[in-house]
């Protein structure tokens, strides 16, 4: 039995891993917080999680723990994890602690400032129609799954949307640095996160930094219109290999996009170039794990 304790479990990511890794075989979950909230509170109480109190409490930490994962807002002085580090525990960040349980699997993580979340989910949801198991985590609630996360001993894929923020306050980090993917897709750079990255130059470093954590023989899908990912697809180790994308052949007629394929005219559900440009990211990412473009097109029509 792996006994895991979550300090600030109640943060979101935190609540969907608790949970998670609660329903998995030989997994004992417990937690502390000062304060949850709705969903969290409802959620954590459904499956049996929710501290019996709130507060921080040091005698939870003791040596029968195989793992204490640390929110991302916990602070130095947090009494859990000062009794941790005395005890020497394996301290885990919300992100180090997925890697280290999929890090037997084909790992996709989709990055960029703007269509992340959109193109992770048209992955997942391209996945789910064709009935390829995988994992995931993803940073809100897409229809159709019945949690924001996933992880399984069966699944051979899993499919993260990166954060850039940072990991916790012993791990400056950028979250999706540390999932160190097999296929990587980035969207499009905007900085817009200047409370993280006081200039646009380090805002850009962080993707570089990205691609260069990449598994040996990776594959980059990257956004072809932004000037930045491009001069980032030119300085690539010589073992991974790009594909760009952009917005791809579509004629609209009567309201409706059509996508123009080889299989023939495709009417969708989305709206706007972004999606299109957001799909066609979505379609090469599929093919990297076996997904053909023709049963690509055969579901996306149905994403809405």
């Amino acid at each position: 039995m792996q006994r895991v304790h979550f300090i600030a479990i109640g943060e979101v990511p935190m609540q969907n891993l608790a949970i998670t890794i609660h329903k998995k075989n030989n997994f004992q979950v417990t937690g502390s917080d000062t304060e949850i909230l709705e969903p969290s509170l409802g959620r954590l109480k459904e499956h049996k999680l929710l501290p019996d109190e709130m507060g921080w409490f040091p005698d939870k930490i003791h040596k029968g723990l195989q793992a204490v994962i640390l929110g991302m807002y916990v602070t130095e002085d947090n009494p859990e994890l000062i009794r941790a580090r005395e005890l020497g525990l394996k301290i885990y960040s919300f992100p180090e602690f997925i890697f280290q349980q999929t890090r037997s699997k084909t790992r996709i993580v989709v990055g960029g400032n703007h269509g992340k979340a959109t193109t992770t989910a048209m992955i997942l949801f391209v996945l789910k129609k064709l009935r390829i198991d995988a994992d995931y985590m993803v940073g809100s609630h897409i229809e159709g799954f019945e949690n924001m996360m996933k992880l399984s001993y069966e699944s051979r894929i899993a499919v993260f949307e990166g954060d850039e923020s940072m990991t916790s306050i012993i791990d400056s980090r950028p979250q999706f640095h540390l999932y160190k993917p097999h296929i990587a897709v980035l969207t499009g750079l905007n900085w817009n996160r200047s409370d993280v990255f006081p200039t646009f130059e380090e805002y850009v470093e962080q993707f570089q930094k990205f691609t260069e954590l990449m598994e040996v023989q990776g594959r980059l899908v990257y956004f072809d219109g932004d000037d930045n990912l491009s001069k980032i697809a030119q300085q690539l180790r010589r073992d991974i290999v790009p594909f760009p994308y952009n917005t791809p052949k579509h004629e609209v007629r009567e309201g409706v996009i059509y996508l123009i394929t080889k299989y023939g005219d495709i009417a969708l559900k989305v709206l706007g170039e972004p999606n299109l440009q957001n799909m066609d990211a979505a379609r090469l990412a599929c093919r990297q794990i076996g997904v053909t473009d023709e049963r690509f097109y055969s579901v996306i029509s149905e994403f809405e």
